[in-house]
């Protein structure tokens, strides 16, 4: 039997969420009972999803509609209060990510979580690919020999209208509560959490001696071009450097350094490239397991939940770090410029796309590789 789900949040990302429930209710995997969104959804939004009980107070539609799930998308200053108006209610979530804005909220909602005692699965997409057990195993093997780093590069490209499209976005804080919207906590979040997870390093406890550097280019409080260096519990380095400001927007992979070789994942095509001594380069293209599918499964049969929270903990560890650290620099108006965006102008950071790469191919900082508009790294102690 299909188990009853409700959405919060089905505008926005959301609509992707909206999305895959509509064919995990073809499937008969599940259906959908509710929306919860401050202006309801039309018939041409619900367009094959029958009508679900729409309402903007989430416990209110939970305790009309009996679901068991709560797809959470919504802002991030609001996603430990919802999971956990969710979890007292018996009901099981699916959080969109960044987690939380804050490691004490984080811990908030653990806590809770674990009082209910419901199933929480963090929205990190990538983790679902079966390409990351693939990568350890080839690591394990000693396919590239020993590990000697971890660079993640991403180079997206956002609009100004991106900033301006809800009062959270771009903001560290909203109305005295952390929010914590920048590039590197949120739109390639992945970047780093997948860096992490291959590494085997993302407990609470998996990362120390945080180094970051971050900036802005457009008028926002967050960061649009960030780099980071941490170490892992288990001595890897991992360097990550994303930006919103490409010149030419491209996919965001993951590269691990090995002594006789290397992989690379393109971890939103599922793709890895490995090159190693004494073999041609290997390309494979794997699957990837569905998290709502994956909760459904965890709560029907027992099946390990891919991406609990508590696998979270040493992204949330660099949230922090983010939260804390000073305000990002901004960039002097000679390392930038604007060009046509989507929905209008964009800001594009001179020779981004190029440094973003050489940090993953260096393992090193924007202030290392010389940019001059980089200051020094912060230090954080996690």
């Amino acid at each position: 039997m299909s188990l009853p789900v409700v959405l919060a949040g089905a505008r926005g990302h959301g609509r992707t969420h909206l999305l895959n429930i509509r064919r995990l209710q073809e499937a008969g995997v599940v259906r959908l009972v509710g929306i919860c969104e401050l202006t309801p959804l039309g018939a041409e939004e619900l367009a094959g999803l029958g009508e679900p009980a729409q309402s903007a107070d989430l416990g209110e539609l939970l305790d009309r509609t009996g679901a068991r799930i709560a797809v959470i998308c919504t802002p991030i200053h609001t996603h430990t209060e919802l999971a956990l108006t969710a979890a007292a209610r018996g009901v099981h979530t699916l959080l969109e990510k960044p987690t939380t804005p804050s490691f004490a909220a984080y811990e908030t909602l653990l806590t809770g979580l674990e009082k209910y005692g419901t199933a929480c699965q963090v929205g990190f997409q990538s983790l679902g690919s079966h390409a990351v057990a693939a990568i350890r195993e080839l690591i394990a093997d000693g396919a590239i020999g020993a590990v000697r780093g971890i660079g993640a590069a991403g180079a997206w490209a956002r609009d100004e209208a991106y900033y301006t499209r809800a009062p959270w976005a771009g903001r560290r804080t909203l109305d005295g509560r952390d929010v914590v919207d920048g590039v590197l906590t949120n739109p390639l979040a992945h970047a780093l959490a997948t860096a992490l997870r291959v590494d085997g390093a993302d407990l609470p406890g998996s990362v120390t001696g945080i180094r970051l550097e971050q900036f802005r280019a457009n008028d926002i409080e967050s960061d649009d071009t960030t780099c980071l260096r941490l170490l892992t519990a288990g001595g890897t380095p991992v360097t990550v450097a994303v930006t919103l400001c490409a010149e030419r927007p491209g996919e965001p992979y993951v590269l691990v350094h090995g002594e006789s070789g290397r992989i690379t994942f393109w971890y939103k095509e599922d793709r890895v490239l490995v090159q190693r001594a004494g073999r041609g380069p290997e390309q494979t293209e794997y699957g990837r397991t569905d998290l709502l599918e994956n909760l459904v499964a965890h709560l029907r049969a027992g099946e390990p939940l891919l991406v609990p929270p508590e696998r979270t903990g040493a992204f949330m560890r660099v949230v922090e770090s983010v939260r804390t650290a000073p305000l990002p620099a901004p960039l002097p108006p000679g390392a930038w410029y604007s060009a046509p965006g989507g929905t209008g102008a964009r800001r594009i950071v001179r020779g981004i796309d190029a440094l973003v790469a050489r940090s993953a191919e260096s393992l090193s900082t924007f202030s290392e590789l010389g940019a001059d508009w980089a200051a020094p790294p912060v230090e954080v102690r996690p």
